[in-house]
C-alpha cells in the first residue's frame, strides 16, 4: 500500500473521530439547555415544584437569574438565596425586652475602708467625685474611711431598636404592683364579708315577714301566682323561660317618621329607630304642647337631669366605698344625696364665716340686687327716630360725682342758667350776683325797669320765657317798632315846643314811608332770588367741561345777606315735607 494511499485514510479517520466526539457533546448541551428552559417555564407556570434552599424554603422561580445565581467565591453548589440576605456577622443584635437598667445599690457591697479609685467624697467605687450625688462632706471618705456609701449597680450597655425605645412598659417590674394587688384583695375580701352579713340579715327579715304573711287569704296568692303571666305594653315576656322580647313599637302609636313627611325635617335613624330632632320645629308650637318633640327634648326635660345627677352621685359614692345603687336602692341613694348636700352647704357656710371672721368684709357682700346695679327694669319706653320719648318713662340721666340739682337761697335754677352781655346769673330771678337771695319775678321786673337790660335783651328774654321762636318778619316788625319809639322819645326832647297834633301826623307819614320802602326792598330781593335760582339751574344743567372757570362765582356775592334777601329765600324755599309743594309752580 502506497504512502499516498495511507495518508488520506488517516485523515479521514481523524476527522471521523472528531466528528464523533464533538457532535454528541454539543447536542447534549443543547438538549440540557432546552430541558432546563422547559423546567423553568413549568416552575413559573406552577406545574413543577420550585427549588428548595438549605433551610427548606421555596425559591421563587420568577426571581431573575442574576439574583438567584450563586457567585463562585461563595463556595455553594446547591440552589440558595443566602448570598442575597444580610450576613450573620453584619446583623445588629438588640437587647431583649426583659433587659433593663438596674436600679438601686448592690446589697452587701458596703466597704469598711477606702478603696483606690473610689469617690473621694462618699467612698463608692462606681463613680467619681464630680459625678457624686451625695452632699459634699466637710472631710471626705478618702481621709476618714467612715460611712462609705454602697456601690451602685454597674449598668449594662443596652442597645434597643426603634420599638423598644418607645415602649411605655419597657423596664416595668411586676413585683412593684404586688402591694397594690394585695391591698385590692383585702378590700374585696372585706366587701364580700360585708355583703354576706347583709344577706344574712335580709334572709332573717324575709323569714320573719313570710311567717307573718302565712295567714293571708288565697285570693292574694292567686294574684301573685298569675302576676308573672301579665305582659307589659310593647313587650312579650315569657315567665317560663324568663325571656323578654321587645317589640319594635306599640301598634297603636304613630311611627316617628310619619309625623312630618318633609324630607328636610328631623332626621330618622332606622338602625336605632331614633329621631333626635323635633319634627314639628317649623310649626312654631311649644314642645310641651306636642305629642312628640324628639329624643333630645325627652332627655333634657322632666326629671332626666335629676336622675343623671343621682347616677353620678351613686358612682362617686361607690368609688369612695359606699355600696349604693340607683336602681337597686333609690330611696337610700336619695337620703344619702340629701344628707351630702346639707353637709356640703354647712361646710361652705362655715368656711365662708371663718374667712369673714378672720379677714372681715361682710359689708361688701351686702349689695343691692343685680337688677338695680345694672339699672335693668321692665318699664316699657318707646322712642321716635329722633330719639325722643313717645311712650313710657324717659331714660335717667347719668349723674356725675359732683352734687347736682342742689339749690341755695330759695333759687329754683343753678348758677349759670342765665347769660346776658357776657355776664352769668340765675334764670329764676335774673340776678348776676352769685349766692344772692332769689327774688323771683319781682327781681326780673325790677331789673328790667331799672334799665339794666336793653329793650332787645328784654324782648329776647320774653321770647325765651314764652318758649316761642318768632319768625324773621315778626322780629323785623318789632325792631321797626322799637326804633320808632326811640325816635319819638328823641323827637319829644328836641321838639318839645311843637304841638302834639303835628308830631303825630309826621310820625304816621314816616311810618307809611318806611313800610313802603321795606315792601319795595322785599320785592326787589324776590326778583333777584328768582333770577339767581334760574342762573344756578342753568349752570348745573351744563356739562362741567363746558363751564367757565369762575362760573360759580357769579352765582353769589361774598357778603352777608340782608334781612330782605333772607326773607325772600325763605318764601321761595321748596319744602319737600309739604304735601302741596308739588302743586306749586
Amino acid at each position: 500500500m502506497s504512502k499516498s494511499h495511507i495518508l488520506p485514510s488517516r485523515a479521514n479517520q481523524s476527522s471521523a473521530v472528531d466528528e464523533q466526539y464533538v457532535k454528541p457533546s454539543s447536542e447534549n448541551k443543547r438538549e440540557d439547555w432546552r430541558k432546563a428552559k422547559e423546567l423553568e417555564e413549568a416552575r413559573k407556570a406552577g406545574t413543577a415544584p420550585a427549588l428548595v434552599d438549605e433551610e427548606g424554603k421555596d425559591i421563587n422561580p420568577h426571581i431573575p437569574q442574576y439574583i438567584s445565581t450563586v457567585p463562585w467565591y461563595v463556595g455553594v453548589d446547591h440552589p440558595t438565596l443566602k448570598h442575597q440576605r444580610v450576613q450573620d456577622e453584619k446583623k445588629k443584635v438588640y437587647s431583649g425586652i426583659d433587659q433593663w437598667y438596674k436600679k438601686g445599690v448592690k446589697e452587701g457591697s458596703i466597704a469598711t475602708k477606702f478603696r483606690k479609685g473610689a469617690c473621694t467624697n462618699c467612698g463608692a467605687i462606681t463613680h467619681k467625685k464630680k459625678d457624686c450625688l451625695e452632699r459634699p462632706r466637710r472631710v471626705g471618705a478618702k481621709f476618714t474611711s467612715s460611712q462609705i456609701a454602697p456601690d451602685e449597680h454597674e449598668q449594662p450597655n443596652l442597645d434597643f431598636d426603634y420599638a423598644s425605645k418607645r415602649d411605655r412598659w419597657n423596664g416595668y417590674d411586676e413585683e412593684d404592683y404586688d402591694d397594690v394587688i394585695k391591698e385590692f384583695a383585702k378590700i374585696e375580701e372585706a366587701k364580700k364579708e360585708l355583703k354576706a352579713a347583709q344577706l344574712e340579715d335580709e334572709m332573717m327579715i324575709e323569714k320573719q315577714t313570710k311567717e307573718k304573711e302565712k295567714g293571708d287569704s288565697d285570693n292574694s296568692e292567686d294574684e301573685d301566682k298569675y302576676a308573672d303571666d301579665f305582659d307589659m305594653p310593647g313587650t312579650n315576656f315569657d315567665s317560663k323561660r324568663r325571656i323578654t322580647v321587645r317589640n319594635l313599637r306599640i301598634r297603636e302609636d304613630t311611627a316617628k317618621y310619619l309625623y312630618n313627611l318633609n324630607p328636610n325635617s328631623a332626621y330618622y335613624d332606622p338602625k336605632t329607630r331614633s329621631m333626635r330632632g323635633n319634627p314639628f320645629k317649623d310649626t312654631g308650637r311649644h314642645p310641651n304642647d306636642l305629642k312628640y318633640a324628639g329624643e333630645n327634648f325627652v332627655r333634657s326635660s322632666g326629671d332626666t337631669g335629676k336622675m343623671a345627677n343621682a347616677q353620678l352621685f351613686a358612682w362617686e359614692a361607690t368609688d369612695k366605698g359606699t355600696d349604693v345603687h340607683l336602681q337597686a336602692d333609690p330611696t337610700k341613694l336619695e337620703l344619702l344625696n340629701r344628707e351630702f348636700e346639707v353637709k356640703a352647704d354647712d361646710f361652705k357656710k362655715g368656711q365662708k364665716n371663718s374667712i369673714l371672721d378672720k379677714y372681715g368684709g361682710q359689708e361688701h357682700l351686702e349689695t343691692p340686687p343685680q337688677q338695680l346695679l345694672m339699672a335693668q327694669t321692665e318699664d316699657y319706653v318707646e322712642y321716635s327716630r329722633q330719639g325722643k320719648v313717645i311712650k313710657g318713662q324717659e331714660k335717667a340721666v347719668a349723674k356725675s360725682k359732683y352734687e347736682e340739682d342742689v339749690y341755695f337761697s330759695n333759687h329754683t335754677t343753678v348758677w349759670g342758667s342765665f347769660w346776658h352781655e357776657g355776664r352769668w346769673g340765675y334764670h329764676c330771678c335774673h340776678s348776676f350776683v352769685k349766692m344772692s337771695y332769689c327774688t323771683g319775678e319781682v327781681g326780673k321786673t325790677s331789673l328790667a325797669s331799672s334799665g339794666a337790660l336793653s329793650m332787645m335783651g328784654q324782648d329776647r328774654l320774653e321770647q325765651i320765657d314764652d318758649g316761642k321762636q318768632k319768625s324773621l318778619v315778626e322780629q323785623h316788625k318789632e325792631k321797626i317798632h322799637t326804633e320808632k319809639t326811640e325816635r319819638k322819645r328823641k323827637k319829644k326832647k328836641k321838639h318839645s315846643k311843637k304841638t302834639d297834633v303835628k308830631s303825630s301826623e309826621d310820625d304816621s307819614s314816616e311810618d307809611e314811608g318806611e313800610e313802603e320802602i321795606k315792601r319795595k326792598k322785599l320785592k326787589k330781593a324776590l326778583i333777584a332770588e328768582v333770577l339767581r335760582q334760574k342762573e344756578a339751574d342753568k349752570i348745573l344743567a351744563m356739562d362741567e367741561r363746558k363751564r367757565t372757570y369762575n362760573s360759580m362765582q357769579t352765582m353769589g356775592q361774598y357778603k352777608e345777606p340782608t334781612e330782605e334777601e333772607m326773607e325772600a329765600w325763605r318764601l321761595l324755599k321748596q319744602r319737600q315735607e309739604d304735601p302741596m309743594a308739588q302743586f306749586i309752580s
